[in-house]
């Protein structure tokens, strides 16, 4: 690794803003991360992901995958939850929480009371790969310059047709999970949860839970 390149990680790590994250710094570190050569970029993400997790305050997580997921990103400097209300309490008061999407409930759907709480990042964070987990804490999450959005419907619309729907509103989406009445979506970029293109969609309980930078 060039020595540029390791000051540039260095730098953009340094101004990180836990647990919400700064946007300009998130895509400095993107750029950083991308200059580098696959392998390294995958060893490099894994150190910085136990430092900035050393940084960040206090890490959660509910589910199988979410453990393993952060094992492999932050360490293993973490909590294991039983409840998905344990979960959603330990955000509440302030720590970074992952849990698993799949379950029985459609904890996610609860964000949408919980205004102070939102989802600030999503792993796996690659473009190649849907979420298994999302990570919920206090904050909004800002844009990065490139960032999926979690929108929630309880529309019994098909996936499909919700796909199209959106499209046709100009936001790429994709369906991530469908629970209880409830569907998660994944929206390409960083929209706002007062965007005018989500006005008039299908469903009676909708809205913008948070995004989630890609790297």
């Amino acid at each position: 690794m060039a020595a540029s390149d390791l000051t540039r990680l260095i730098e953009a790590l340094s101004s990180l803003a836990p647990p919400s994250g700064d946007g300009e710094a998130i895509a400095d570190l993107r750029r950083a991360l991308n200059a580098l050569p696959a392998d390294q970029k995958a060893t490099v993400r894994a150190v910085l992901g136990r430092v900035e997790g050393a940084a960040s305050g206090p890490l959660h997580v509910h589910g199988g995958l979410s453990a393993l997921l952060a094992a492999d990103r932050f360490g293993l400097g973490f909590e294991r939850l039983a409840k998905v209300e344990d979960g959603l309490k330990q955000a509440a008061g302030g720590a970074r929480v992952l849990m698993d999407l799949a379950g029985v409930t459609a904890w996610w759907g609860r964000l949408l009371a919980t205004p102070d709480v939102h989802v600030i990042g999503a792993l796996p964070d690659t473009a190649a790969r849907l979420p298994q987990a999302l990570m919920i804490a206090r904050g909004r999450p800002e844009p990065t310059g490139d960032d999926r959005t979690f929108w929630v419907t309880d529309s019994a619309m098909p996936e499909t047709r919700l796909v199209e729907v959106l499209g046709l509103n100009g936001l790429a989406a994709a369906p991530l999970i469908a629970t209880g009445g409830l569907k998660l979506m994944m929206i390409a970029g960083y929209v706002q949860a007062d965007d005018g293109r989500l006005d008039g969609l299908p469903g009676t309980l909708t809205g913008v839970i948070g995004a989630a930078p890609l790297f």
